[in-house]
């Protein structure tokens, strides 16, 4: 019997408009899971709400923009402008009904300039990546804390607001999403997200080696073969990380 193989690669698509990067208003977050917003938020954390462009994109770029390289020094991309980022959630998070990108206010520190915020500042942002009902499972992801805002109650409120909303059980008030297991993900040499995530329960798994092609601009990785099709990129390694419902039922809430 013969065969054929008739892919093709896709056609590269054209960059998105202005109108296209804010997404639709009202802006549709398109997650396949229910917001309990009374359940995304503790006494410092105002809330955790979803990440929209048109509100959240500049004061995130702003705020990142001038120190990006130490930032997302340990992360597998990179962004050079507003436009890049939008592009990328809206590729990445907002058509894709597995994740979704929370911005993290702070009610702490009162922001006057932007009473759109509805009280507070918004400190960073934090993701949920691959969650899956037919697995009860999630992970934690492109957790950003601004310098503004960093050695401060946020990074730890706005995971255990977040830990909080997926392994509460459905039938609990205030609810959750009664997942049972929450992972984390670090590159090896991020100290600062290793220790966060320890302290707030999770376990150490292992290593998943060579699972990134890191961006040519990025360096810190390891050198691969002389051959490598994507040579000189180079590739990362990543520490993982979870808790889970037991961990959860037995002291880690």
């Amino acid at each position: 019997m013969s065969f054929v193989n008739l892919y093709k690669p896709p056609e590269p698509q054209p960059p998105l408009d202005l109108i296209e990067q804010y997404g639709p208003d009202p802006y549709d977050v398109n997650f396949a899971f229910p917001l309990h917003l009374e359940t995304l938020e503790s006494n410092r954390v105002r809330r955790l709400t979803p990440f929209i462009p048109s509100l959240h994109g500049q004061l995130y770029w702003d705020n990142v923009s001038s120190s990006y390289q130490e930032l997302f020094r340990y992360y597998p991309i990179i962004h050079n402008s507003l436009a890049e980022f939008l592009a990328y959630i809206e590729k990445y998070y907002r058509s894709n009904p597995e994740f979704i990108l929370l911005a993290i206010i702070d009610k702490t520190r009162p922001d006057l300039a932007h009473p759109e915020l509805g009280g507070g500042s918004m400190a960073g942002v934090i993701a949920l990546l691959r969650t899956s009902s037919a697995k009860l499972c999630t992970e934690i992801g492109y957790v950003l804390v601004f310098p503004a805002f960093q050695r401060t109650h946020v990074a730890t409120h706005a995971t255990g607001v977040l830990l909080q909303y997926c392994l509460r059980l459905p039938s609990e008030s205030p609810p959750g999403l009664g997942l049972r297991r929450i992972q984390w993900i670090s590159h090896p040499k991020n100290e600062a997200s290793l220790r966060l995530a320890r302290r707030m329960g999770f376990k150490g798994e292992g290593t998943l080696r060579w699972t990134w092609i890191l961006p040519e601009e990025i360096a810190d990785g390891d050198a691969p073969r002389g051959s490598d099709p994507c040579a000189p990129c180079r590739g990362l390694h990543s520490v993982v990380l979870a808790v889970c419902w037991d961990d959860w039922e037995q002291g880690a809430k």
